[in-house]
């Protein structure tokens, strides 16, 4: 199991799950940050639609037409595990539970599938470490 600073080393692109187009929410703040930071960012949300940060956004992990290094939640901890099921099927590598989420099924699902797993942190935090 990779640590969350090596996870953010080796990754390229991310799916963003709970992205949006509002400015006063912190997952566009995050999403904001990782794509000055260099990274791919695939916004997903069924509600938000269009556009976030000019990034096409994807309704649920399913249309992901590109692999992706890791899949970052911004979602209430009893949704998280059937995230954890759509990250799996797509391939990803790592979930990633933002600060303040927790999930016993979604480790689960990860840890069984092969994919490292955090949660309780937050990828821009974090990434500033780095």
């Amino acid at each position: 199991m990779r640590s969350p600073e090596e996870i953010l080393r080796d990754a390229r692109t991310i799916a963003l799950v709970g992205a949006s187009s509002n400015p006063g929410r912190p997952s566009h703040g995050v999403m904001a940050y990782l794509l000055r930071s260099g990274y791919d960012v695939i916004p997903v949300n069924p509600r938000a639609g269009g556009d976030v940060l000019g990034r096409r956004c994807l309704g649920s992990l399913a249309e992901l037409e590109e692999p992706v290094d890791l899949v970052d939640v911004f979602r209430r901890p009893e949704y998280c595990g059937e995230v954890a099921r759509e990250a799996a099927a797509a391939g990803a590598a790592a979930l990633w539970l933002q600060l303040g989420i927790a999930s016993e099924e979604a480790r689960r699902v990860a840890e069984e599938a092969g994919m490292d797993y955090v949660e309780n942190e937050c990828t821009a935090i974090v990434h500033r470490r780095i």
